[in-house]
């Protein structure tokens, strides 16, 4: 009982303003998603033996959303259909899973602030929002507003690890609730963080004393990834993941049919884009111009090849070169 008074006298002490949420840019000029115009896998593809589709890519900012952009340095894997037709669907990221057997992904202070309030924490009932993620030297900075009997500013330092289980842990080394020694005060009153935040309905996020733990694999929207993350690092204004290792057995690089610097790539499997089918898959997305990452967006992947142009390949293979996402619409196209 004297635990429940101290928990509801340090959420009653405090109010505030709202900590500004991130502002979002507008979307890009676009296509029509092609849902409507692609046809079922004709039976005989439907039913062929599931072959392997691995994946490389370099130097690419991988759509999430609008907003929200992955900063894939490199990566090595393979490509899943989930709906057990042993087709990669393009169109349908619902069924994509992407294995990861290494790779590096950045995310800014922007992107992770986005996918903490849209994500992670955007429902109703959420006792966090308007978070807001700064880098500092080799630690994060976070700030918020908890939702209790009032709504309380906050903001903490913390250090980021991963967990045996492959988890991001987020340990808080200072916090200031209000103008207050937030930390200190809980120590005082014998309480911690879990007694203040009900996660269970997060997505990919939990809590153990004050340490926030969140799921790498659980936080992001479709397309599905799979593997382990084996390290977390800050790394100027990008909190820097590792998946994998690069001397794993399938992380060696995947030799390209073409040159190039930034680039998607498929290989082997059967891929459908759009009314395609492509058997034994030789598919490579290429950047337009390689002087900065590849932005890249699967959801509206057809908007940037009407943009760009395509070339059939030696092997019945396809080169897609593709100007980047952010730059559609804009005057000088």
């Amino acid at each position: 009982m004297l635990r429940r008074h101290c928990v509801l006298l340090l959420v009653t002490v405090f109010s505030g303003c709202l900590c500004s949420p991130v502002s979002s840019p507008g979307p890009a000029q676009r296509a029509p998603l092609p849902d409507s115009l692609a046809l079922d896998a004709p039976p005989v593809v439907a039913a062929s033996a599931d072959t392997i589709t691995e994946t490389a890519m370099r130097n690419v900012l991988f759509h999430v959303d609008d907003d929200i952009r992955l900063r894939i340095r490199h990566l090595r894997g393979r490509t899943r259909d989930l709906a057990g037709e042993h087709i990669i669907v393009l169109d349908d990221k619902r069924r994509i899973v992407l294995d990861i057997t290494w790779a590096e992904i950045g995310l800014t202070e922007e992107d992770l602030s986005l996918l903490l309030n849209r994500y992670v924490f955007g429902y109703d009932g959420s006792p966090l929002s308007n978070l807001v993620v700064k880098t500092e030297g080799q630690h994060i900075t976070q700030k918020g507003v908890m939702h209790k009997v009032v709504d309380i500013p906050f903001e903490m330092d913390a250090e980021l690890t991963v967990t045996e289980q492959g988890l991001i842990r987020i340990h808080p080394t200072k916090i200031r609730i209000g103008i207050i020694d937030g930390g200190g005060l809980m120590r005082a009153l014998g309480i911690d963080l879990s007694e203040l935040l009900d996660l269970s309905k997060a997505k990919g996020a939990t809590i153990e004393g004050n340490d926030i733990l969140l799921d790498p694999l659980k936080i992001l929207p479709p397309p599905a990834i799979q593997g382990e993350l084996t390290s977390i690092r800050v790394e100027g204004d990008e909190i820097v993941q590792v998946f994998g290792s690069s001397s794993a057995r399938g992380a060696e690089p995947l030799p390209l049919p073409v040159p190039a610097q930034n680039y998607v790539f498929f290989r082997g499997g059967t891929i459908r884009f759009g009314k395609l089918y492509m058997v034994q898959s030789q598919l490579i997305a290429i950047d337009e111009d390689a002087k900065d990452p590849f932005d890249f967006y699967l959801d509206y992947y057809h908007t940037q090849l009407i943009e760009g142009y395509h070339t059939t390949l030696q092997q019945y293979g396809l080169m897609a070169v593709f100007p980047d996402f952010n730059d559609l619409g804009k005057n000088d196209k």
